[in-house]
Parts: C-alpha cells; structure tokens; sequence
C-alpha cells in the first residue's frame, strides 16, 4: 500500500484533462496547480529525512509494483497526446486558450515525458530502456538518452558539463548553453560509439542518427494526420517539455563544482555536487527525483529506495518551488546563493 502514495502524480493529468476541455483561465489550470499551488502548499509541510532501513530497502527494491508505476505512464502519456492532437483543433480557440492547452501538454511532457524516461532510462532491462525511449519522443529529446547517461553522469559539476549551472548564471543564458551543447555533445557521443563498433556514423549503429530520423518520422505522422497546426502546437508543447527538464537541471547543480586533481582528472561524484530536497509533495510527484544526490552517488539505485544524505546540499523548498524561483533571477541568486553561504558551499 506505501507504494500507492506515487499514484498522487496522476493528480496532473486531472489538471491536464480539464484544461482540454476548458476555455480561458482553466486551461493554465495545470501550470496554476503545479507552479503555484504545489509550492505554496510545501510551505506548510517539514522536509522528512528519513530514510528505509536495510530490510526495508530490499523489500522495496523487488516490489515489482514501483517498476508498474512506471510502466503505467507510458500508456496515460500516448493517451493525452492524442487528446491533445483532436481538442487543439477546436473551432473557436482563442491564443489565450491555445497557450494555456500546450503548456498543459508541455507539463506532461516534462514530468511524464522526460522525468519518468529519465528513470526507466538508467535501467538494464531493454524493455524499461525502450519506454524511456518512448516516452522522449513526445519532447522530441531523444539524444537526452544518450547525453544524460555517457555524458551527464561522467561530466556533472565540472565545466565541460553543459546540464550543469554555473554560479552566477541565470536560468535564460543556461538554456541556450545546455540545450545547443547537450544536442551536439549527443552527436560526438553517437559518432564516437558508431566509430568504436568500426561502423560509419552514417548508420543505423549511430544511435543519435536513428533518434533524429524516428523524430522526423513522428512530425511527418502528425502533419500527415492531423495537419500544421497540431504540428506546429505540439512542437511547441515539446519544447515547453524540454525546457522543464533544463530547468531542472538548472537547480539540480547550480553552482557546485567538483574539484580538479593534480593529474588533471576530476575528485569522484559525491553526494555534495547535486541539489537534494526532501520536501514530499515535488518527491512524490517526481517520483523521488528530489532526492537528487543519492541518484549521483549511485546511480543503478531505484527510485523509491533513494536515501537523503547528510553531506548533500539542500534546496530551501522542493522542486516545484526552486523552478518558479529560478524564473526570477535576482531573486534566485539572492535566496540561492545565502543558502550555499550558510552550508558553507562557497
């Protein structure tokens, strides 16, 4: 029964289905409840530290239920894409209304789309590693399954790591830097394994190369389907999507850094260099990515047995919060930056 408590994500995809069947304000209404009413409500609940004892861990970590969860997701997500491909076109949307039902899908596309895939992605079965697949088409990010784990997880809090933030660098300058060098560090990752198989980086070897080419193929279904409009909606609902999964990114690292040996190598990824918050509404509804420095540490751990841990920095209020700050950069830097001060992190 612990286990259902994830089931309280499938509260956005209730916002989601009411904002496509609504007109004016309701159809923000899932930005509202995740933006404005998630983080208003964490004010009022403890960060709860605990964590499972050993027994508890194994129990948890053969649960097939957490993996059904997961795999639950995939179908809901395809689902609402198609809602969305038929309620886009309703005759008499007015911009207001088309804004707010692309941000909606754009919600989902960053925590259905992208945060679930990012889980399934770091699994070892091939079938979890397909959903994770799946699931990044409808951002149109696939080259995230690459660079995330060749890339990402080897780089994080270094400054060749372009998904981690700099001190000092606002939200907007760090989109531009992490979406263009993470795509094209997906490609020299892509070439290079194409390369070490002995296959030309014109092949079907070339995994970054039949990610972008199933893209396409998905916008021309679409296109041919439903026509430019839901085309041209949807591509702008997935850029909304990838754009969460930046900024997530953003608060994970901001501003921690790994330090360089002697040799020139990198000291090894401690639970120090990623952002933990242990606030339970955003654990919940991202399926624990909150707690942000254990996945790091040890990153084959399952998400419902990730630990908090001591020596890690934490956020002062869960994810869904630190996004909303990150929006408003003096703002960010002066409640972020007081916070690395007193974990004395500068």
């Amino acid at each position: 029964m612990k286990s259902l408590k994830y089931l309280t994500v499938l509260t956005l995809p209730v916002t989601v289905f009411i904002s496509f069947y609504s007109h004016g304000i309701l159809t923000f209404l899932p930005v509202i409840y995740s933006f404005l009413i998630i983080p208003f409500l964490e004010l009022f609940f403890r960060p709860d530290a605990r964590n499972l004892s050993e027994e508890e861990e194994e129990i948890r970590n053969k649960d097939r239920v957490y993996d059904f969860m997961l795999y639950l997701i995939v179908p809901i997500q395809y689902g609402f894409l198609i809602l969305f491909f038929y309620n886009i076109n309703e005759s008499g949307l007015s911009a207001f209304d088309l804004a707010g039902r692309i941000s909606s899908l754009g919600l989902l596309c960053g925590v259905f789309g992208i945060n679930v895939a990012h889980e399934l992605g770091h699994r070892t079965k091939p079938f979890e590693r397909f959903l994770a697949k799946s699931l990044l088409l409808t951002s149109l990010y696939m080259h995230f399954y690459i660079e995330h784990n060749k890339g990402h997880h080897k780089r994080v809090s270094t400054p060749e790591d372009p998904s981690s933030a700099r001190y000092g660098e606002n939200l907007y300058f760090f989109w531009v830097r992490s979406v263009l060098f993470a795509y094209l560090s997906a490609w020299h990752i892509g070439n290079d394994g194409a390369k070490k198989k002995g296959k030309s980086t014109f092949s079907y070897h070339n995994e970054m190369l039949v990610f972008q080419l199933i893209q396409i193929t998905f916008l021309v279904i679409i296109f041919f389907f439903f026509g430019w409009q839901v085309t041209v909606c949807f591509t702008l609902a997935a850029i909304n999507g990838f754009l969460l999964l930046e900024t997530v990114n953003y608060i994970e690292h901001y501003g921690l850094v790994r330090k360089r040996k002697e040799n020139g190598s990198y000291e090894r990824v401690s639970p120090s260099h990623s952002w933990n918050s242990d606030h339970t509404i955003g654990r919940l509804l991202l399926f624990e990515l909150s707690r942000h420095s254990d996945h790091h540490f040890l990153t084959s751990r399952k998400y419902q047995i990730l630990r908090h841990l001591d020596n890690s920095p934490q956020m002062p209020t869960g994810y869904p919060g630190m996004m909303l700050l990150s929006t408003f950069p003096p703002l960010w830097f002066m409640v972020v930056h007081k916070s690395m001060k007193r974990q004395s992190l500068l």
